[in-house]
């Protein structure tokens, strides 16, 4: 039996850094490591535990671990109860490797070995032998408890996990394992349960949110639909979803429930041209992506949308470049997010031999980049003067300053007091760049009377 009081009080240190399924992550392994008396603390010098969630997707994360382990070797040095692991994707791909390659760990952990990692902490500091875990479940129902420990105004609440689409380029179902959702009414409850304790908003996250399907059948708009009628959560974002997914029906769930469901999309295009995404293996052209966008814009008017493109894809042609730029041009997104191709560890796309130099890759990227700037800075004029409903979730760094959102997920600051966190407030836009907006609250009928 695992003793409750594994951690006296010890710090725990996690660095974080990837995907907000990598924010989520951390965030319950704190819960799971405070249930056994671990505290967390600031900074790695004060730990007894130090844990780097690591994401796999873009970077060199591999050599990311190396560095970040590197710099804690004089604190192992001089704290012989110090134990260092590694978790999340990067854990998932090398496994025993990292072990193998950097003696200063004590144990590695994958993205479905989270809820058993007090066990494993508790395994290192018994044993002093290194752990690894990181097999994947499959066949095991996906369930779990979002576990917060200050919640706040916004909560990010995972739906799913894995991904059944092996995309060329992309390794999350070798480090996330295959798709796996979790049941509606646990979600229900999970989400009632947050706005007891005064969460306002959760975004519901997985890989490809929109191919949810719950053991009773229910789809990702069906889901939308109960939580918005079932729970008192007053937003409902959601993040990812992919383009052959998107259907009318989700189009029609989140118009009617507008009042809930927040109008901004994350659709990732990653290429305007069909041959690229062929050999991306996205299911979808650039004409059925352009369909989806005509289908959204006209069912929920006034929508924002962002995406995720790669430039630099192996093969890829200056003309078929040049799709992508006119797709950015045609769709007119509010935010992209941009990248060079990135070979990652498993993947088709990695093996093939047509890569491009990172020089011409560079060139489209800040070709791309300079056109999405003029694009967000002028449709950031129509923000000026507008009135927008936004839910404040804290204060900033500034005296006197508080920061919350609309529902167009655009970030808007204004000079008030703390008691506006968590209400929502009518306020006129007096200065509008893209994606943050400087603004005053507008006063109340009672305080115009006056």
């Amino acid at each position: 039996m695992l003793n409750q009081n594994l951690g006296q009080g010890r710090g725990v240190y996690i660095s974080t850094y990837g995907c907000q399924m990598n924010v989520n992550d951390t965030e319950r392994m704190l819960s799971l490591l405070e249930m056994v008396n671990f505290v967390p603390v600031e900074s790695p010098d004060r730990a007894d535990l130090i844990i780097l969630n690591s994401c796999s997707v873009r970077e060199k994360p591999v050599h990311k671990i190396h560095s970040e382990v590197g710099r804690y070797r004089e604190l192992k040095e001089k704290n012989s109860s110090l134990k260092i692991g590694v978790g999340g994707c990067v854990a998932q791909q090398e496994k025993d490797k990292l072990l193998k390659d950097i003696p200063l760990l004590d144990f590695v952990f994958g993205t479905d070995a989270i809820d058993q990692l007090p066990e494993l902490v508790a395994r290192a500091y018994l044993s002093g032998e290194k752990q690894v875990s990181a097999r994947f479940e499959h066949d095991r129902p996906y369930s779990v408890e979002t576990m917060v420990r200050n919640p706040g105004i916004s909560v990010f609440v995972n739906i799913m996990k894995g991904c059944d689409n092996f995309c060329t380029f992309c390794v999350v179902p070798y480090t996330r394992g295959r798709e796996r959702s979790r049941d509606l009414s646990e979600l229900v409850q999970d989400i009632r349960a947050l706005t007891a304790r005064g969460v306002k908003e959760v975004t519901l996250l997985g890989q490809n949110v929109n191919s949810y399907k719950s053991q009773g059948g229910e789809n990702f708009a069906q889901l939308l639909k109960v939580i918005a009628e079932d729970t008192d959560i007053e937003r409902i974002r959601y993040t990812t979803s992919h383009p052959k997914d998107f259907n009318q029906e989700l189009v029609d769930i989140s118009a009617r429930y507008r009042s809930k469901i927040c109008d901004y999309i994350h659709l990732p295009a990653q290429s305007g041209n069909s041959e690229v995404l062929q050999r991306m293996n996205r299911g979808y052209t650039r004409e059925e992506y352009l369909d989806k966008v005509t289908m959204i814009r006209q069912g929920i008017p006034g929508v924002v949308l962002s995406t995720d493109l790669i430039v630099g894809f192996p093969g890829e042609t200056e003309a078929q470049f040049e799709d992508t730029r006119t797709l950015v041009e045609q769709v007119r997104y509010d935010n992209i997010y941009a990248f060079n191709y990135s070979p990652r560890p498993f993947t088709k796309a990695a093996r093939w031999p047509d890569q491009l130099p990172p020089e011409e890759k560079q060139r489209r990227l800040d070709i791309l980049l300079k056109l999405q700037r003029e694009i967000a800075f002028d449709l950031a004029k129509h923000d000026d003067g507008q009135v927008f409903d936004v839910l404040f979730e804290r204060e900033t760094d500034l005296k006197g300053q508080i920061q919350g959102r609309t529902t167009k997920n655009k970030i808007v600051f204004v000079d008030s007091d703390p008691t506006i966190i968590g209400q929502t407030l009518p306020v006129r836009i007096l200065k509008a760049f893209p994606n943050v907006l400087r603004g005053e609250v507008m006063p109340s009928p009672s305080e115009v009377m006056a």
